[in-house]
């Protein structure tokens, strides 16, 4: 789902589990996930690096405030959701950015889901062990 709402841009991100929605505005580059900001939410540098790809390609760091509400997965995949979502929104916003944050690769849904448990086994391929005596 996109939607544009006056000078607000909204957009939904995917992945694994979790899903984002994303609202971007005109502002100084505030990043907030669930009314907190993004550094004190997600903690680790490395996750804080993968939120702002998009904003850092398309070189608008400090344009937009971003509001992010985010649920279900992990950490790991919430960032993903929230870079994914970044991106669809700026391409809401700007058409011409669509080939930059494509070659890029953060407007592709990753399509990667954990394979479900299968009965008489321990995960969803694992096995016990076999003993022949």
């Amino acid at each position: 789902m996109t939607a544009q709402t006056g000078q607000n841009f909204a957009a939904t991100g995917r992945r694994k589990r979790a899903v984002t929605r994303v609202r971007m505005s005109l502002g100084q580059g505030e990043i907030k996930v669930n009314g907190r900001p993004v550094e004190q939410y997600l903690g680790r540098a490395s996750l804080l690096q993968v939120v702002r790809q998009p904003l850092e390609v398309t070189n608008s760091v400090a344009r937009f405030d971003v509001a992010v509400t985010a649920h279900g997965g992990g950490l790991s995949g919430q960032a993903g959701a929230i870079r994914h979502g970044i991106a669809r929104a700026l391409v809401r916003m700007d058409e011409t950015l669509r080939p930059i944050l494509r070659k890029a690769g953060f407007l592709t849904r990753d399509p990667r889901e954990k394979e479900s448990k299968k009965y008489g086994r321990k995960r969803a391929r694992k096995r016990f062990q076999f003993s022949k005596r």
